[in-house]
């Protein structure tokens, strides 16, 4: 059970990189002149390849997670609340990784209407559910 728990643990950690560093890059998309098409597609490239990776890392991070969970009985049974409270916040991760693919997008079309000062704010949701994934596996506080 500590091999899956070590690697559990190394995939969210890269898993999470590619999260915190994938919006950068729109924060950067998002600054880009009108007339530097060299510079959006460099930037659109080194942002697709990311998601890709990051989308990789994120199938063995939830595979072992599972198999924590359910093979291992982790947070299984009373008392486990906190389980409860991070599969909520591994919903979440999930739902902001697949907005990030959405925004790619939109990025890539030209149809995105956000500034570089709301990607900027939207980088640090990452940081609040990884912090709040941690405390709830540590601490468990229910």
């Amino acid at each position: 059970m500590l091999w899956v728990k070590a690697f559990h643990i190394v995939f969210v950690a890269s898993w999470f990189a590619g999260l915190f560093y994938l919006p950068r890059i729109f924060v950067n998309l998002a600054m880009v002149a009108p007339d530097s098409t060299a510079e959006r597609e460099r930037l659109l490239l080194m942002a697709r390849k990311l998601l890709r990776f990051t989308t990789l890392l994120a199938v063995p991070a939830l595979a072992l997670g599972l198999w924590l969970w359910l093979g291992y009985g982790i947070g299984r049974g009373p008392g486990n609340g906190w389980m409860h409270a991070k599969l909520t916040v591994v919903l979440l991760v999930i739902g902001y990784h697949h907005a990030c693919s959405v925004l790619l997008r939109k990025l890539a079309d030209g149809r995105s209407q956000r500034s570089h000062v709301w990607f900027r704010w939207f980088n640090e949701v990452p940081v609040l559910l990884l912090l709040t994934a941690v405390v709830l596996v540590v601490v468990k506080p229910f």
